[in-house]
Parts: structure tokens; C-alpha cells; sequence
């Protein structure tokens, strides 16, 4: 028997991190978690997030019914030609930067047990023959269950060489994100999504008063333009909205957010015998609106069949092919809608005939918001 110097190992401390970090240690678990930024600090992430974790944060330990965060209970959908869809969310969300939650989730799982190594970067992690090996330049760690969290793109996966690392780019794989912080005149309880050639801008309240302005464009946007600068007035000062936006708000930082290489092509819930959590096993298209919610419920699925594990109800072999059958039967058919409705924007034409038969049919515009979506858990 090897000594083992935790139960649980998380690599990543983003939001499906973090919370499977705090319900594992709630059960008696000793955990660590890893993360190569240091706490508080900023993602570029649109900030909006469904109200089907709103329980789930509450059981973490967050108190969001005394932030006072904007609820947001509407939906509005533009495109460059001035069609603009308006419609309600059944369940809707709220509005948090990921600065304060992913720092409260942070203290909280600290306050709770959890050993939280924040500035660390991971090297790699591997099974080896009756525990897990965890490596950093600083230490290795031996663990009962390894988990991997570390996001949309990792130094990890291209260790492990996961097969999306390596495809070539196509309309699902090569685009970039950008995020500000801003003061506008906007509705509290409305999200908007503005369409421009080969993306789109998506603009939500947080709290302090302030708006998450974020978007998603091909990476060949940003080379045809040479600068985010000129990319945002060549391209999306197009939609009348956005350039409203653009030059009537007050930006609270000068240079905005950036992540690159971000990848909407499938992926796997187990990889090289680890389980995987949240973005890191399949990332829903940003338009849905709930990625962040996905990407805890995956925690939560995961935590209930890790104790079974551990607990020995279940071998390691049966606890991952029960994962990859739970995350298919909760995600699989959201993440394909998800990139079914990515693929219908981008080109002016297609978006404005596909915003133009939502506006008609609000029943098909209700579907889809169905089909993407899930319910409190």
C-alpha cells in the first residue's frame, strides 16, 4: 500500500471545482485543490447564470439571497440588420462576476477544510496502480480519486494529447473571448445578445451596478483586424446596438479580458481513467446562457458516485462508465442544441433568417431555450 496524503484531488478551483471541492469535503473527505491563478481574479466569462444552481450555491455555503444580485428575466436577440427578438426566460438567472463568486467560493471551501493551493499550475496527473499521482513544480501528491477541472484548454490535456487539442480549426473550435466591466443604461432583468459577422456580444448587470459586456468571435477576426480595438469598430460597431453600447458606456478598465483557442468541439467525461468536471468535458456555446450551471451540476453528479467509490459500493471502472452514463443522459442532448444554434449565427443571412423564424414561431424560440437548459438541482 502506498501512503496517500489526500482522499481527493481537484486540479482547477473554477466554479464545478470549487463546489465539488466544498460537497466532497461536507461528506468527510479530505481534499485538495489546485489552482494556477492566484484568489480573487477575473475569467472571461459572461457572468449570467441560470437560476437552476441558484439551490446548489446556497448548499455550498454562499448567501445569495442577501447580495441583492439583479435577477434576470428576460431575453433579447439582435442582428446586424436591426431585427431584434424579444422573449421571456421560464426559469431565468442572475447576474455575478465571477471576481466575487468564484472568491467566496474560494474563502468557503477554505472555511470548510478544503486545502485550496492557489497559485500552483498542475504539470500533470495520472492513475497509477491503486491511487492517484497529482505533479506541480512544487510538490507531488498521492490521492485516493484525482478530478480534473482545469477548464476549457489545459497544459494538461495537451499532456494527456485529448483528440480536440489536436484538431484542425473549424466553425467549432478557433474562436476567441473578450470581457469588460461597464456602466450603461440597461435593463436590470434583461440579458441581450447582439449579433455581428462571425459572433456575437452578450451584455448582463452584475453586481455594484455594473455590466458584464462579453463576446465570442473567430480568431480570424481578430488577424484580419490586427487589434481588439479595431476588430470591435470594424466588426461589431456594424450592429447598431453594439455601437451604442460601445460609445455610451463608461468601461471600467482599460484593457479588456482575453482567452483564446476556445473549443465547442465534444469531449470526454473520463479521460486516461480520470473523471472530468465542467468545461473541461464539453463546453456549451455561451448563447445558451448556462454553461456555468452545467458545469456544477457535473460536480454533483460526480460527488454522489466518488463517495460510492470511496465508500467501496463501487469499483473505480463502475463509478466512471456510471459517470459518463449520467453526464450523457444530463448534457449530451443540451451541448448538440447548443451548437446546432451556434452554427445558425455568424453569417448575416443565416442568423437573420433564423432570428426571423424565432420571432415568428415563439414556440420553436421556447423549445430551444428547453432543449438547452436544464432544471434546479
Amino acid at each position: 500500500m502506498v501512503d496517500i496524503d489526500y482522499d481527493i484531488g481537484i486540479v482547477g478551483a473554477g466554479l464545478a471545482g470549487l463546489t465539488t471541492a466544498i460537497q466532497l469535503r461536507k461528506r468527510g473527505y479530505s481534499v485538495v485543490i489546485f489552482e494556477k491563478n492566484s484568489f480573487p481574479f477575473h475569467r472571461v466569462c459572461g457572468e449570467y447564470i441560470s437560476l437552476e444552481s441558484w439551490d446548489y450555491l446556497v448548499d455550498c455555503g454562499i448567501e445569495l439571497a442577501g447580495m441583492t444580485l439583479p435577477v434576470i428575466k428576460n431575453l433579447q436577440v439582435s442582428t446586424l440588420s436591426g431585427i431584434l427578438l424579444n422573449t421571456g426566460l421560464d426559469l431565468g438567472g442572475f447576474g455575478i462576476s465571477r471576481y466575487t463568486i468564484d472568491g467566496l467560493l474560494a474563502m468557503r471551501a477554505r472555511e470548510v477544510g478544503v486545502e485550496v493551493q492557489d497559485n500552483c499550475k498542475v504539470d500533470h496527473m495520472e492513475r497509477r496502480s491503486n491511487y492517484y499521482l497529482i505533479h506541480s513544480p512544487t510538490a507531488s501528491v498521492r490521492v485516493r480519486m484525482a478530478i480534473g477541472a482545469f477548464g476549457k484548454r489545459s497544459n494538461i490535456d495537451v499532456y494527456w494529447k485529448r483528440d480536440f487539442i489536436s484538431r484542425k480549426p473549424n466553425a467549432l473550435n478557433n474562436y476567441i473571448g473578450i470581457k469588460y466591466h461597464i456602466k450603461t443604461d440597461f435593463p436590470d432583468d434583461t440579458i441581450a445578445l447582439h449579433n455581428f459577422k462571425n459572433g456575437y456580444c452578450g451584455i448582463s448587470k452584475i453586481e455594484d451596478n455594473k455590466y458584464c459586456l462579453c463576446y465570442l468571435t473567430t480568431a480570424s477576426n481578430l488577424q484580419d483586424s490586427g487589434s481588439i480595438k479595431e476588430m470591435e469598430q470594424q466588426f461589431l460597431y456594424k450592429n447598431t446596438y453594439l455601437r451604442q453600447l460601445f460609445e455610451q458606456s463608461e468601461f471600467q478598465y482599460n484593457q479588456p479580458l482575453s482567452i483564446s483557442q476556445i473549443s465547442f468541439d465534444t469531449k470526454e467525461p473520463v479521460f486516461a481513467r480520470t473523471p472530468l468536471i465542467g468545461d473541461t468535458c464539453g463546453m456549451i456555446t455561451p448563447l445558451c446562457g448556462n454553461g456555468m450551471s452545467m458545469a456544477m451540476h457535473s460536480g454533483k453528479l460526480l460527488t454522489q458516485l466518488v463517495d460510492k467509490y470511496l465508500q467501496k459500493q463501487l469499483s473505480l471502472d463502475g463509478m466512471l462508465a456510471a459517470y459518463v452514463d449520467e453526464w450523457k443522459k444530463q448534457f449530451a442532448v443540451r451541448l448538440q442544441a447548443g451548437r446546432f444554434v451556434q452554427r445558425q449565427l455568424g453569417k448575416e443571412w443565416r442568423t437573420n433568417l433564423f432570428i426571423s423564424l424565432l420571432k415568428k414561431f415563439p414556440a420553436i424560440t421556447n423549445r430551444i431555450i428547453e432543449k438547452t437548459h436544464g432544471k434546479n438541482f
